[in-house]
């Protein structure tokens, strides 16, 4: 339910399930050893894989469920396998759970009631000591639109908003939105949008870029509470000093919130201009162009004339630049010079 695919480069976020299967294999790329899953099976495969699932030896049963998963990316239904695979949940392994998660995914929503029996796996992986398998765990519990799951991905979501490792906060500052698009009352009923507010000030960069996208999304919906994004002179410096250490997406984020932003005075405005214009230099076009509707937008407020013209000619040379990009970005890079005109 989210743009948030560059943000957050784990499976779930992917657009489609071929992606998924093959970031699960290897970064992305699939290997020789990998393309004999999509290989064409005899009849019978079904009861095969079913044997092969319930077999005590652990390499056979981990490429059944790759069998299985590639057998669903080519849209062939193995549903019917939904009890067998999720049996294969508590695993140490790491690669199998993964693979799980991404069947549960795909067939949660039509065997509801199967799925709830998945639920005591989640909440125990959420107090995993490995964090990669708590924020995997949170993070699949978003991405399960049934309505039973949902009930009990609460406590575990509250725990990690306050996880003590980054990469379960700002996986579960995500999963916060997702919830959000499911249940709104419930997720105002129990507090979460407080705590995305708390984790703006939050110490790890990224965390802070999670929490302001997850903020913004929350804010974009018909069902967004008014005002639950409203940033205040100190939220913007620490957005702002957490700018320099994000990601290019996490700067995208950071730099649309901060665009909506009045500024009290000019010396905060001129502040903010400064601060923004390296932003400018960027190698990708999002962030220029995020940086450049910032600057425009605080030029608004500052009366002196200099300053005014001194932002202005900074602000040609990158959009010109982006003139010799692919036709695509010309045309919006073209649309915003004509907008500054």
């Amino acid at each position: 339910t989210l743009s948030l695919h560059d943000a957050l480069p784990i499976y779930p976020f992917y657009h489609s399930t071929l992606d998924k299967f093959l970031l699960v294999f290897g970064n992305g790329k699939m290997t020789g050893g990998d393309a004999k899953f999509f290989v064409s099976h005899k009849k019978g495969e079904i009861a095969e894989w079913r044997d092969e699932i319930n077999s005590p030896d652990k390499d056979r049963k981990k490429d059944a469920v790759k069998k299985v998963i590639a057998a669903m990316t080519v849209g062939k239904d193995v549903s019917m396998l939904f009890a067998d695979v999720v049996n294969c949940m508590q695993t140490d392994n790491v690669e199998l759970k993964k693979l799980v998660y991404l069947y549960l995914i795909n067939y949660a929503k039509n065997q509801p009631d199967l799925a709830i029996l998945a639920v005591n796996t989640f909440v125990k992986d959420t107090q995993d000591p490995n964090p990669l398998i708590r924020a995997l765990a949170v993070r699949t519990m978003g991405c399960i639109r049934v309505d039973k799951i949902t009930e009990y991905l609460c406590d575990p979501l509250q725990r990690a908003l306050v996880d003590e490792d980054p990469y379960v906060r700002k996986t579960a500052a995500i999963c916060v939105a997702k919830l959000f698009d499911i249940n709104p009352e419930l997720v105002q009923d129990r507090g979460f949008l407080r705590q995305l507010q708390e984790l703006l000030a939050d110490s790890n960069p990224m965390v802070v870029a999670n929490a302001v996208a997850a903020l913004a999304e929350v804010q974009g919906t018909s069902y967004g509470t008014h005002g639950s994004f409203a940033l205040e002179p100190n939220t913007v410096n620490k957005l702002l000093a957490a700018l320099n250490e994000c990601t290019e997406w996490g700067q995208v984020f950071i730099l649309e919130s901060i665009s909506s932003y009045s500024p009290n005075n000019d010396s905060q405005a001129e502040s903010i201009i400064e601060r923004v214009t390296p932003r400018l230099q960027h190698a990708n076009c999002a962030v220029v162009l995020s940086a450049v509707k910032v600057i425009v937008s605080q030029l608004e407020c500052i009366r002196q004339s200099d300053v005014v013209s001194q932002a202005v000619r900074k602000l040609a040379p990158p959009l010109v630049t982006l003139l010799s990009a692919e036709s695509e970005i010309q045309f919006v890079a073209l649309r915003n010079i004509n907008l500054v005109i």
